[in-house]
């Protein structure tokens, strides 16, 4: 099984640079996407429902043109969800899960406090409600496979500028003991380190000063699955190249 995550940074724009071109080649049998930036009366053009694929999305409906997550998967789910419980964060666009069987695979696009200190509030707002929702997923009996831009580095290898970065959103301490408290504590794995202990790849990119370019960059997107799949977690590949967004695909292939 082979599953992308990918923030497209508005769909219709990763189009236009050829996401739906290259994704055929990939073989994937589930597509997370974030970001979509669309409402889903506006997606509904053959170039943007790649053939042999269902398509599912959960738009914002508190603001036109923002966020939203979708997933697109050769096998029909055998349910959709698009609502955690917390019309704050659903009504954003951030959250959609298919389930398979006993396996869920979620798109998750979580928040960004980089705009300022009300939304850094939300953010850590976000990470103490959520993380209970987590710890259910764990002892649900269900395989989790979550996807996204979760938009926090963990450590010092996924990020160029580590020590210039500590009080800007996305590496903030707090932040970071969060994915501590996930990883180390919970037992929640992030498949990139699992499969790469000492890897420095990144799949986010500032758009200003020439950072892909110099490949001073972040790693803020994630798959995290639960303890059951890591024996199944085989390979990954980030894919900086062709440039599709101001993020790369991150590609995980499962046993």
């Amino acid at each position: 099984m082979r599953i992308i995550s990918f923030n497209a940074n508005g769909i219709r724009s990763a189009a236009g640079k050829g996401f739906f071109d290259w994704l055929p080649g990939q073989d994937a049998d589930i597509v997370c996407i974030q970001e979509t930036k669309a409402q889903e009366h506006q997606l509904g053009a053959p170039d943007l429902r790649p053939a042999g694929y269902h398509a599912f999305f959960r738009d914002a409906s508190t603001r036109k043109g923002y966020s939203g997550v979708a997933i697109y998967s050769r096998r029909e789910p055998d349910q959709v969800l698009t609502g955690l419980g917390w019309s704050d964060f659903d009504e954003e666009g951030r959250y959609i899960e298919a389930r398979y069987g006993k396996l869920s695979v979620v798109s998750l696009y979580f928040p960004s406090g980089s705009s300022g200190q009300e939304r850094q509030r939300f953010k850590f707002r976000c990470m103490d409600w959520i993380t209970p929702i987590f710890d259910q997923w764990l002892v649900s009996g269900r395989d989790y496979v979550i996807c996204g831009d979760w938009n926090i580095v963990h450590t010092r290898k996924d990020i160029r500028n580590w020590s210039s970065n500590q009080k800007n959103s996305g590496c903030l301490p707090e932040e970071r003991a969060w994915l501590d408290l996930l990883f180390n504590e919970r037992g929640w794995v992030d498949s990139y380190r699992h499969l790469r202990p000492e890897g420095e790849d990144y799949t986010w990119w500032s758009q200003r000063g020439a950072a892909r370019a110099r490949n001073v960059g972040w790693r803020i997107d994630y798959q995290v699955v639960t303890p059951s799949l890591r024996d199944r977690l085989k390979d990954c590949a980030i894919h900086p190249e062709p440039r599709f967004s101001d993020h790369a695909p991150y590609v995980v292939d499962y046993a």
